[in-house]
């Protein structure tokens, strides 16, 4: 289950602001689930376990990106 993940911030990403480059490194690695993966590792967890959480996290996500949709589609629908 191993995956490479390479989270990487340039200052010239963040225009040289260290609270911009240290908020936008802990924006990624919460985006690529390094910490979650870590802590998953420590303790054993049943398989029909993993299986239900990731079916939860995968509806959660379903339901962002729907949202997302319709707000797009609200904003569209009223520049015209």
């Amino acid at each position: 289950m191993s995956r490479a993940t390479h989270v990487k911030v340039t200052s010239r990403e963040c225009h040289n602001n260290t609270e911009r480059m240290i908020r936008r490194f802990i924006k990624k690695t919460k985006k690529a689930r390094i910490v979650e993966i870590v802590k998953e590792g420590r303790r054993y967890k049943k398989p029909s376990v993993a299986k239900k959480e990731k079916r939860i996290r995968a509806a959660r996500q379903r339901k962002r990106d729907e949202q997302k949709r319709k707000r797009a589609q609200e904003r569209r629908n009223r520049k015209i």
